[in-house]
């Protein structure tokens, strides 16, 4: 049976908060012709990315002799990382970021993530990072969504918070309505489908709730995805890569000016690379590299007006394992691209991987709290007022804010 809550997956529209849906969705999508809003955009990189072969150390020893297979070479080598500043490098499957880092609209945040892991579990970190309260398990809501919370809009606009992907993020679940759009579109027989089963229903409010939702998936298809053409020659790379896909659906709304504010962008988890990480990790790499650099040539100057964070649950071993992968670790790296983005330069306290300053003798300790990172944001760009009320039970505190903005 289809979930009222999730239909409409693969390409129509998913809102949550049925008691607060009817009426709103027949207003107009669009805020005001022309209207440029503050857009965050958050790419979370399922599976716990390895930050220390993206974001490589390769003046650290200690990492070669950790990773004698399949650490990435130093700058001077073969295949090696991108030089950035002496003593870090970019993987060098990420060439197409050197620009945008080089133009100063790229920073890289090293040493940060969440100080509970959830006891290294996936799901634990992933639940904790996106309700932002690290090691509480009775927060039901996501930290966007109590950011919406904190700022209605009236007319209700159903884009403002949209995620991309199967289903709504937990960032994104509370009161505040949110909706998710899936990679593809559905068909007409899928369109007959659903109206046929939502036409019989005999809750008023669902059936009329239905076809609101049928309305804004025409006037979504209205803007046809298919026959978009990213500006500047712009190439986000491969159609059927995750990150590519959301971004360019979010790079035409975001254009269109229907009023997106929040956009979450979910990727598989695939970036579990428990075996065979120089084998897996450089295809997952250059699809986030293409597709950010796509995304960022594409807006032009509305970078200006947009953030796009990347995070992940947590990082990897410093050593690799004898399944030349890595396992479950701490800390990790975040990227941030945009045009009030003071880039061109790596943030965060570097712990060192000599063995005494590993945590548990095994990953690289953490030294930035990520809440310092969605906070700054949150209050510099999207201009909250009440950024405690954004994050339970952590002091929100400007002069731990890294400056990335």
């Amino acid at each position: 049976m289809i979930s009222r809550r999730v239909f409409l997956r693969d390409g129509a529209a998913t809102v949550v908060g049925l008691s607060t849906v009817p009426g709103f969705l027949t207003r107009t999508l669009a805020a005001q012709p022309g209207q440029r809003r503050k857009v965050l955009v958050v790419i979370f990189l399922r599976g716990a990315a390895d930050g220390l072969n993206i974001v490589v150390p390769f003046k650290e020893t200690a990492y070669y002799d950790y990773r004698p297979t399949i650490a990435i070479p130093p700058p001077d080598k073969p295949d090696g990382a991108l030089d950035l500043d002496g003593s870090f490098g970019l993987n060098p499957a990420l060439r197409p970021l050197l620009p945008i880092y080089k133009q100063g609209q790229l920073a890289i945040l090293n040493a940060v993530g969440t100080p509970d892991t959830g006891g290294r579990s996936h799901f634990q970190a992933q639940d904790f990072m996106e309700s932002a309260a690290p090691g509480n398990k009775t927060v039901s809501t996501g930290w966007l969504n109590r950011y919406l919370q904190l700022t209605p809009q009236t007319p209700h606009n159903p884009l403002r918070a949209t995620a991309i992907g199967e289903s709504l993020p937990k960032a994104l679940r509370g009161p505040a309505s949110a909706m998710t759009i899936g990679r593809t579109s559905i068909g007409p027989s899928g369109m007959d489908l659903y109206q046929s089963m939502y036409s019989k229903d005999s809750n008023t409010l669902l059936s009329g709730t239905a076809r609101e939702l049928f309305e804004v998936s025409k006037q979504l298809e209205a803007l046809k995805p298919e026959d978009y053409r990213p500006a500047a020659g712009a190439n986000y790379g491969a159609a059927n890569d995750p990150v590519a896909g959301g971004l360019r659906q979010v790079a035409q709304m975001i254009k269109a000016d229907v009023g997106m504010q929040v956009a979450f962008l979910d990727t598989s988890n695939g970036w579990d690379t428990h075996q065979d990480e120089a084998g897996r990790l450089p295809a997952l790499v250059r699809g986030l590299g293409q597709a950010l650099a796509g995304f960022h040539a594409d807006m032009g100057d509305r970078m200006q007006d947009v953030v796009v964070l990347t995070m992940s649950e947590f990082g990897r071993t410093a050593r690799e394992n004898g399944n030349r992968g890595t396992d479950h670790g701490h800390a990790n790296f975040m990227f941030a691209v945009g045009g009030a983005v003071k880039g061109g330069k790596i943030y965060g306290t570097w712990p060192g991987l000599a063995k005494e300053q590993l945590n548990e003798d095994r990953d690289l300790a953490l030294t930035t709290d990520f809440r310092d990172v969605l906070a700054e944001i949150v209050v510099t760009h999207l201009q909250c007022k009440d950024p405690a009320a954004v994050f339970p039970g952590f002091t929100v505190d400007a002069k731990r804010f890294t400056g990335i903005l």
